[in-house]
């Protein structure tokens, strides 16, 4: 249950995805994530866990569970930064996290992104990020790279917001209260114990399968922008006959759900408008 970006590495290594379902977090399910480890055909080498929407998954469970079966974990964490599991930052409990700076995220350089954890896998990665260029005054190159760098400007943008990124992680939750206050039909994503999300996205489910469909296209005639939730990468017809573990959840919450405008530039005024307009055709 996330974006393709999460999957898309995985076929660049020409590796195999194997997809794992979520539970009533919305995140990972680590019974699952058991159960798919005991009956692949091969046992995976690594684990890719996505933090939904800034709301952290249960990576104590996963961790030890991957750590039972030498399997390495990498954290998606591209929505999650400013998130926090038992005081420890969203990102930092793999060998290595991926945050993004896409144009929409709570913090952004209109694209890129930065990856954390081991020193020498960070440093591997800087390496090949800058097309695997060699310590030499002139060009050297003993294997081939990429293009994956930040310019200095689009760097020096995306440090400055990392001074207010709390009072935007702040502006988030609020608004998510905002919503779960005035629309109590609705069921919202939830927070794990001792777990706080960034709430980067407000999303909910609606009772009636396709509701938010009318919802959505309610929004728009208004000019206000909303999206469904994330399409499953295995009923997404790249990965079709892809080997799966799901139990429905995630299917389910597809067909109900919502991601709610959530900038943190809305004002009383606007927030007020989209209450009124779901409101309007629940």
């Amino acid at each position: 249950f996330t974006f393709m970006a999460s999957v898309s590495p995985i076929l660049y290594q020409g590796a195999t995805p194997v997809f794992v379902d979520s539970d009533e977090s919305w995140n990972l399910s680590p019974e699952l994530l058991k159960k798919a480890i005991a009956n692949s055909p091969k046992k995976p080498k690594a684990l890719v866990v996505t933090h939904l929407y800034g709301q952290a998954a249960k990576m104590k469970e996963i961790c030890e569970i991957c750590e039972q079966e030498n399997i390495a974990v990498v954290e998606d964490a591209a929505e999650a930064l400013g998130g926090f599991l038992n005081g420890k930052a969203l990102g930092t409990f793999g060998r290595l996290g991926a945050y993004s700076f896409n144009g929409n995220k709570i913090i952004t350089t209109s694209g890129g992104g930065m990856l954390v954890g081991e020193k020498e896998l960070v440093e591997k990665a800087r390496f090949y990020s800058t097309q695997a260029r060699e310590p030499f005054l002139h060009y050297e190159h003993k294997d081939y790279g990429y293009n994956y760098r930040l310019s200095n400007v689009l760097g020096a943008i995306g440090t400055a917001q990392m001074e207010v990124l709390e009072q935007r992680v702040i502006k988030k939750r609020e608004i998510f209260e905002k919503y779960k206050k005035e629309l109590p039909e609705l069921e919202f994503m939830p927070e794990i114990a001792n777990s706080r999300g960034n709430r980067w996205l407000t999303t909910a489910l609606f009772k009636e399968k396709g509701a938010h469909l009318r919802v959505i296209e309610a929004l728009a005639k208004e000019n206000i922008e909303s999206r469904p939730l994330w399409k499953p990468m295995h009923m997404q017809p790249v990965f079709e006959g892809a080997l799966a573990f799901t139990d429905g959840t995630s299917e389910d919450m597809f067909a109900r759900g919502i991601c709610l405008p959530s900038g943190t530039a809305m004002g009383d005024e606007e927030f007020a408008r989209v209450v009124k307009i779901v409101k309007e055709n629940l």
